[in-house]
């Protein structure tokens, strides 16, 4: 299971979460922490929001081990009605990733996904829309971004 955050003090916040689950980060890049946490099982996502907002749930996400897992949820939430994107070989929170994106009835956002393989870095249009900081930005990827 995922959980990515976005948070106002990037810094602030991972002192906090290697404190609470007694592990560091498995990736740090700029604006981004990756935790791998075994026990309990979660993978936190960290992105650094904007100074003074408030933090909040950016997306949920299943990470899955094969491509062919992520195609077999696709078709699955297809076949029981739910709306479905996927995104195949993108670059997205410096992974190579398949995956597919779905809305629950709150309008949060879910992924499944698999991990192809680690980037260092995304080219800049990537930044802009899969870990854009700016809530503006975010919203108008909204529709098409990764994140």
């Amino acid at each position: 299971m995922q959980l990515a955050l976005r948070v106002p003090d990037l810094q602030a916040a991972i002192t906090f979460y290697c404190k609470l689950f007694d592990v560091e980060p498995a990736k740090l890049r700029d604006g981004y922490a990756n935790f791998a946490i075994a026990e309990p099982p979660l993978k936190l996502v960290l992105f650094e929001g904007e100074p003074g907002e408030d933090t909040r749930m950016d997306h949920l996400g299943v990470e899955v081990a094969t491509t062919d897992e992520v195609h077999a949820a696709t078709s699955r939430l297809a076949g029981v009605g739910l709306t479905t994107r996927e995104e195949n070989d993108t670059t997205c929170c410096h992974a190579l990733q398949d995956k597919v994106w779905t809305r629950g009835p709150g309008s949060e956002r879910w992924e499944v996904y698999v991990v192809k393989a680690d980037a260092t870095e995304p080219t800049p249009q990537q930044q802009r829309v899969c870990c854009a900081g700016s809530t503006a930005v975010r919203e108008a990827a909204a529709g098409g971004g990764c994140c």
